[in-house]
This record gives structure tokens, sequence and C-alpha cells, in this order.
């Protein structure tokens, strides 16, 4: 078990470092990047084991506002972490097993999700929107989707 899905199966908690989170390990810086297509920028790849080992505590516990289900292909959620500005995104299996998670310390906590194909954007409290290929984050995607597109949207406390 990867460092990332520990701390996934210990009530959903992140590395409370902006990032982009694999299940198998791979941890990339990223950057909010307003005015560019999907408004997100994905960097550097860093090694999250070194970096909590530095310190431990730096996690955060997230707790969902809205999510999309993807049917067998399992699902997007989306919410807050315990600071005011804490925001993420994650893609789970159908099981609820961690496939990919984006942490901001400084979006807002995102709040709906609407999805057309390959392609989510995630709207933010702050009021911006993120657009993500929810097979590979890493993937530039397109501009976001159209305002009515399908997909799904939950209020509140949402549980994955």
């Amino acid at each position: 078990m990867t460092t990332i899905e520990r701390l996934w199966a210990e009530d959903y908690q992140l590395p409370a470092e902006d990032g982009l989170y694999f299940a198998d390990g791979r941890s990339y810086d990223v950057a909010i990047t307003p005015g560019t297509p999907a408004g997100l920028t994905v960097l550097e790849p860093f090694d999250l084991d070194a970096m909590l080992a530095e310190d431990p505590s730096w996690v955060s516990s997230v707790d969902g506002r809205a999510v999309a289900d993807l049917g067998d292909r399992g699902l997007l959620w989306a919410g807050e972490g315990p600071m005011g500005a804490d925001g993420f995104i994650a893609r789970l299996t159908a099981d609820r097993k961690l496939i990919w998670a984006l942490f901001f310390s400084d979006s807002n906590p995102f709040d709906r999700i609407r999805v057309s194909g390959n392609v989510a954007a995630f709207h933010s409290t702050a009021e911006f929107e993120l657009a993500v290929d929810i097979d590979d984050p890493r993937t530039q995607a397109p501009p976001a989707v159209a305002e009515r597109g399908p997909g799904g949207s939950a209020p509140g406390g949402v549980s994955p």
C-alpha cells in the first residue's frame, strides 16, 4: 500500500500540500493558473514520502461537497479541507478507492462538478473552474465543460 493509499484509507486524508497524488505513489506539484484553458498546471514530480518524513503531520482530512457518478468507471468527489481556503478533487474507483487526488491550500472548496466525456469541470466557491482529464489530470484538458453539460453535483456534506 502506498503512502497516499494509506492516508486515503485513514478517514480520507490528503497531504496538505498543493499537489496531484496518484494511488501508485506518483506525486506532482500543481498550480492554479487562471487564464489557461484548464485553469491548472501540473508541474514537477516530488517525493511524497520524503516530504512527510520531514513533517508527518502535514496532512488534512477532506470532506465532500459534490459527487459525480461515473457508473462502473467510479466517481468524482470534490469538496473542502479543514481550513476555509482548502479544496480537493478526487477520482475514485466504484468501491471508493483512490485513483488520483488534487489538493489545493488556497482554492476554496469545490462545490459543483460537470462531466462531458473524459473531461470534468470543478467549480470552486471562489468562482473559478478547473477542467481536468479524468483519466489523467496531467493531460491538458480543453476549456471548461459547457455550463449545463451532463454530469452530477450534490450540495452539502457528500460522502463518496
